[in-house]
C-alpha cells in the first residue's frame, strides 16, 4: 500500500476517533460539554501531520454536517455546526493543523498552542455572535474554564504520539 492511501485511510479512522471521543461528554452550566474532543483532534495532526490531521477533521466536520451524529451529545447537522458551540467545531480545524504543521521541537509545541489559542479564538467569536454577547462574558463563559482542560489535552496527545511514533512507522 503506498503512503498516500495509508495516510489517508488512517486519515478515516481518526475522524471516526474524534467522533468516539465526542460521545464521552460531561455536560457544561455553559452549554459547551467538556469532552476528549480536543485530545483527538490534537493527536490527528500530531500524528498525521497538518494536511492528513486537518483531512481528518474535515471528514468528521462534514460527517456531522450531513447529519450522523458525531458532535458531542450524539448530535448533528448544520443546526449543530452552526450553533453556539459550532466556533469551536470550526476552530478544530486550525487546532489541527498547529499540531501538524512542524515536525521539530519545540516549534511543535508552540504551534500546537498556536492552533489551540486559535481555536478557543474561533470559539469566543462564535459564540459572543450567534448569541449576542459581548466577547468578555463569551471569553468567562465558554474558554476560560475548559482552557486547563484542553492545554491538558495538547500535552497528553503529544506524549502519547511520541509513543506511537516510537512504536510503529506512522
Amino acid at each position: 500500500m503506498n503512503n498516500t492511501v495509508k495516510k489517508q485511510l488512517l486519515s478515516a479512522f481518526f475522524a471516526a476517533t474524534i467522533s468516539v471521543m465526542s460521545l464521552i461528554v460531561i455536560p457544561s452550566p455553559t452549554g459547551i460539554p467538556i469532552t476528549l474532543q480536543t485530545f483527538a483532534v490534537s493527536l490527528c495532526g500530531l500524528m498525521l501531520g497538518w494536511k492528513y490531521g486537518t483531512l481528518s477533521v474535515i471528514i468528521y466536520l462534514t460527517a456531522g454536517l450531513l447529519g450522523l451524529p458525531v458532535f458531542s451529545g450524539l448530535t448533528g447537522g448544520i443546526g449543530t455546526l452552526f450553533g453556539v458551540t459550532g466556533g469551536f467545531l470550526i476552530g478544530f480545524l486550525p487546532l489541527a493543523i498547529g499540531c501538524g504543521i512542524s515536525e521539530k521541537m519545540p516549534q511543535k509545541i508552540l504551534f500546537s498552542a498556536l492552533g489551540l489559542l486559535v481555536c478557543h479564538l474561533v470559539g469566543i467569536l462564535w459564540f459572543t455572535i450567534s448569541t449576542e454577547s459581548n466577547i468578555l462574558i463569551a471569553l468567562s463563559t465558554v474558554s476560560l474554564p475548559y482552557i486547563i482542560k484542553d492545554i491538558i489535552s495538547v500535552f497528553a496527545a503529544y506524549m502519547i504520539s511520541r509513543i506511537i511514533h516510537k512504536r510503529t512507522n506512522l
